[in-house]
């Protein structure tokens, strides 16, 4: 077939030789590794952890492979006498038997040696075809797409098989000697050292949080959640900033950027515009009040401290999704974009109960938020980036004489709690205190709430109700409202944890 397409080009037939060009193969590859197995089963070793018979092109070859793997499993031999049992004797390959065929991948089988190499090239084959796989799918799709699958659903789609090909494309994986891991735990270490705040995940920006959490650690899924009024979106739009902020990258042997300290940060803000969350951050890191910045109600110094601020803003890799109801699907697909784009290290998302499931719209909102949840602690283990995801909380909280948040006030699911790694309340008893203010200041319990605002004026406990990797307890913060930040407290007795 080939010297007959060959024949056809040379003719000027071009048209001819694409309609019959061969999806890309090595049969000589395949052949010469299959007969090192069946001369030493140490050579299927060698390629077990990443090489699958769907990965080889000729059917027979997937076959023998497949019999060579189970019979080798199970603790027996393969060889041409085993598996020749197991494969039709009527069959032929070209002028040989099946039989005959297998005594010739034997008789001319390479050194085991050179198997590993064999495979790899066999791999990449196969990842090649895949490629033409969904190339093909998405020009027969988009010819003839049903109904119910809009151009933006494609895109996804085909974005999403193409980051599991990239993902899946590689050789590593499968058991690796414990002294490898333990020269990562050492070079875990040693990064944490050389870092900023010495933690093995990526900091805060907040001490005192950073010390009972060891920073955000990649993969993990950690959900923020707060009744509103907290400061939930306040504190997670300060901790995304001092990590763009405090971004360092370093160059990689093969030229690519990694995060020294800080890193770049992918924000969905599906409550508020980007340029109310702007407007907070402005005024977070010019402390000018932000209800000041929305009214123009500021003197000149305070517009040269906006402007100056703006500008060194604008070299921030903070990158910010304003879409609202975006559903899990879309946020993954543009997740993966920005990673390959720009580099991603942390994502945030603000917040799970405005998002919607990748499914037909469903009557159970339990379901669906179980199907948001899981769908983010598999991308945060996918893109390798801890995930921040903000939650509201039952009004059952309201009803209580304690209001401190508990996991069972996590809101419509308990998948919530179940998927992820850290879940952090965020609690102001200043909020209810104030509310409690009686109306006359000659009331004799107006000196008694006094007391007791002044105790909690200004503070904010992050409490920390579930951590797989550390303990579990509260950091007690500092809030201030008209920049809407959380800071350290500057009293070191304050930074103390409780409980």
């Amino acid at each position: 077939m080939n010297d007959a397409v060959r024949k056809l080009s040379q003719a000027g037939h071009d048209n001819a030789e694409l309609h019959h060009r061969e999806a890309p193969n090595n049969v000589e590859a395949e052949q010469a590794l299959l007969g090192a197995i069946l001369v030493n089963n140490d050579a299927y070793y060698r390629v077990s952890d990443f090489l699958k018979p769907i990965h080889f092109h000729e059917p027979l070859h997937r076959k023998i492979y497949e019999l060579a793997g189970d019979t080798i499993r199970m603790g027996k031999i393969a060889t041409t006498i085993t598996l020749k049992t197991h494969l039709p004797t009527d069959g032929r390959v070209g002028d040989l038997t099946i039989p005959q065929y297998l005594a010739r991948l034997a008789a001319e089988a390479v050194t085991i040696i050179n198997a590993e190499d064999y495979g790899r090239a066999i791999y990449d084959l196969a990842l090649r075809r895949s490629l033409i796989n969904i190339g093909e799918d998405m020009v027969n799709i988009a010819y003839d797409a049903p109904l119910d699958m809009p151009p933006q659903t494609q895109i996804e789609d085909a974005e999403r098989r193409l980051f599991e090909l990239a993902e899946t494309g590689r050789y590593d994986g499968g058991f690796q000697s414990f002294n490898d891991a333990v020269a990562q735990a050492i070079d875990m270490a040693g990064q944490a050292f050389e870092r900023d705040g010495s933690l093995s995940g990526i900091s805060t920006g907040i001490h005192s949080l950073d010390a009972r959490m060891g920073g955000l650690q990649r993969s993990d899924l950690i959900v923020l959640a707060g009744r509103p009024g907290m400061g939930k979106t306040s504190l997670a739009t300060n901790i995304a900033y001092n990590i763009a902020a405090s971004y360092e990258p370093e160059v990689q042997a093969d030229g690519s950027f990694k995060a020294r300290n800080g890193g770049v940060v992918g924000f969905y803000s599906l409550e508020m515009s980007s340029e109310q969350l702007a407007t907070r951050i402005i005024s977070e890191q010019t402390e000018v009040s932000s209800s000041k910045i929305r009214r123009g109600d500021i003197s000149e110094a305070d517009f040269e401290k906006l402007v100056a601020c703006s500008q060194m803003m604008q070299k921030v890799p903070l990158y910010i999704d304003q879409t609202g109801g975006i559903s899990i699907a879309q946020l993954s697909a543009r997740a993966r974009r920005l990673k390959r784009q720009r580099g991603l290290d942390c994502l945030v998302v603000d917040y799970i109960q405005l998002m919607t499931g990748s499914g037909k719209s469903s009557d159970n909102r339990v379901q669906e938020i179980t199907q948001i949840t899981t769908g983010l602690k598999a991308l945060g283990k996918e893109l390798n980036v801890p995930i921040i995801a903000l939650s509201q909380l039952s009004r059952q909280v309201e009803s209580r004489e304690d209001k401190r948040p508990q996991l069972s006030d996590l809101r419509e699911s308990g998948s919530i709690e179940q998927d992820a790694d850290v879940v952090l309340f965020v609690f102001r008893e200043e909020y209810y205190v104030k509310n409690l203010e009686p109306r006359d200041e000659f009331d004799p319990k107006y000196e008694e709430w006094k007391m007791k605002f002044e105790a909690v004026k200004g503070t904010a406990d992050v409490i920390i109700a579930k951590q797989r990797h550390g303990p579990t307890g509260t950091v007690k913060l500092a809030f201030q409202s008209e920049y809407t930040r959380f800071t350290d407290l500057a009293d070191p007795s304050f930074t103390q944890y409780e409980h």
